[in-house]
């Protein structure tokens, strides 16, 4: 038993080592971008030489991470050198770094035999397990449904919470999901805390988001890239579908570039091999059709969609081209609530969110699932960067239950809002009624709701988003660290990236 038990832990071990392997000679820069010139540098790069980019930065605000591979590496530190670009050494062994960050996830979790199952990084298997028993537990308030399978065979689940099955048009949708990325292990954990929160552990001052709200929750929207990240390829981000007939080599799409809303314009890839390649086709994934199914289905009630992702410490909303919609001072207000509420909360050593338009914030994008959202009705619309901390996307484990509580604080609080702008919206499309034969034009049910959304939280006062969560900063991102930057819109860099 003992010699079987020993050559069980040597396969395991053999295992883990080879795993990343893959990424052998790899290592991980940091770049100090000056300028949108030298942001769009990088993305140019990105297709030459298939750089992965970690964190695509800000020009005088945040630096960019990039992953290199060795062939390139050469090639790519000189063209920063022949820019002017400073740039300093994060990693010089990536695989060395992925197995300490195993060797530190087996040690967590050997040493918590009562963890949570949203303290950890859960498999498939258990987070579907997890949502078909919370459904079977509490039967009056949550149903577990099937979207359908991913491209490998794997159900996608979420979960409807409500009160009121569903049935009750004056109550609006918050529609959350995580892992379209698949790497992004951080993500998947807060919406099952935020299930959690909602259902077995609700506490006093969250009763009114459970009755008052109706909540859709996709955790795993990408199950097989995630289980590839943990089997084979730890970095792995997009979906795993192959269409030999498009590219025999290469394999998936990144499901964030896949929807159909300005599809394959802006900051995609035409290679089928880098990470930022949007598909073939919009909508060529079933990952991403599942999405669209549930904000088209759902549309007239859903009030806030959020899109989680990590990292870098930002609430974004749309366009992906720099435009703004017509309700940006109220995406904005709503967004600024909600990273107050997390930097409240937040680590010492965290970066302070960043709130504001997604190309004026980070970089211009096409076929985004936040945009897509925004496209078809949804007022608020948004995709949350969780913190990566120094570690990108290999977070700790242990840091889990940090993200998670701070997160729902954010989440809460927009929650809280959206409940708000919902009533007015209401208010503003219900059809005047027709029964009132009598009465002068002037004095016609049509003419009561002059008030449109823009009345709404909007007027609330114009502290800094660290003021309480629900006062809406209306003045230039640039007064408080949750703030988006000052650039303008029309200074988003439109490389691709």
């Amino acid at each position: 038993m003992e010699l079987k038990y020993l050559v069980l832990l040597a396969v395991i071990g053999a295992v883990t080592a080879g795993k990343h392997d893959v990424y052998e000679g790899n290592s991980v820069h940091d770049v100090q971008l000056r300028s949108t010139a030298d942001q769009k540098f990088l993305f140019e790069m990105e297709d030459q030489l298939e750089l992965d980019i970690w964190e695509h930065g800000m020009p005088g605000v945040r630096e960019a991470r990039v992953m290199v591979s060795a062939q390139n590496r050469v090639a790519f530190l000189d063209a920063l050198d022949s820019e002017g670009i400073e740039h300093y050494v994060h990693l010089t062994n990536v695989p060395e770094a992925l197995e300490k960050f195993d060797e530190e996830q087996r040690i967590w979790s050997a040493g918590r035999s009562n963890r949570m199952i949203f303290d950890n990084f859960p498999r498939y298997n258990e987070i579907n397990s997890y949502m078909e028993t919370i459904a079977q537990r509490h039967p009056n308030l949550v149903t577990v449904v099937t979207a359908g399978k991913s491209f490998e065979g794997r159900d996608i689940k979420y979960l409807k919470i409500s009160t009121t099955n569903f049935n009750d048009p004056s109550k609006p949708i918050y529609f959350m999901n995580a892992m379209i990325h698949a790497r992004e292990w951080v993500t998947t954990p807060v919406t099952l805390y935020s299930i959690h929160r909602l259902v077995d552990n609700v506490r006093h001052e969250d009763y009114d988001l459970r009755n008052d709200v109706d909540w859709i929750i996709l955790p795993l929207v990408n199950p097989d890239g995630y289980e590839y990240t943990h089997t084979h390829e730890r970095l792995w981000r997009k979906t795993r579908s192959y269409y030999p007939e498009v590219n025999a080599t290469c394999y998936g799409v990144d499901g964030n570039r896949n929807f159909d809303i300005m599809f394959n314009t802006l900051g995609v890839s035409s290679n089928p091999c880098v990470n930022t390649y949007p598909g073939h086709v919009a909508f060529s994934e079933l990952e991403t059709q599942y999405i669209r199914d549930i904000l088209q289905e759902y549309k007239d009630r859903i009030q806030i969609y959020m899109d989680i992702h990590s990292h870098g410490n930002y609430v974004l909303f749309g366009y992906g081209d720099a435009s703004l919609t017509a309700n940006a001072p109220q995406l904005h207000h709503v967004g600024a609530a909600m990273g107050a509420a997390i930097d409240a909360r937040k680590l010492d050593k965290a970066r302070y969110y960043l709130v504001g338009n997604s190309a004026s914030v980070l970089y211009a994008t096409s076929g985004s699932a936040q945009d897509y959202g925004q496209s078809v009705g949804v007022p608020f619309s948004y995709t949350l960067e969780l913190p990566g901390y120094e570690y990108s996307f290999q977070v700790p484990a242990r840091y889990q239950d940090q993200i998670n509580e701070e997160t729902w604080q954010g989440i809460a609080a927009s929650a809280r809002l959206a409940k708000l702008y919902y009533a007015s919206r209401l208010v503003t499309t219900t059809p005047a009624p027709t029964a009132a034969p009598t009465a002068a034009p002037t004095a016609a049910p049509t003419a009561a709701p002059t008030a449109a959304p823009t009345a709404a939280p909007t007027a609330a006062p114009t502290a800094a988003p660290t003021a309480a969560p629900t006062a809406a900063p209306t003045v230039a991102p640039t007064v408080a660290p949750t703030a988006a930057p000052t650039a303008a819109p029309t200074a988003a860099p439109t490389a691709y990236a």
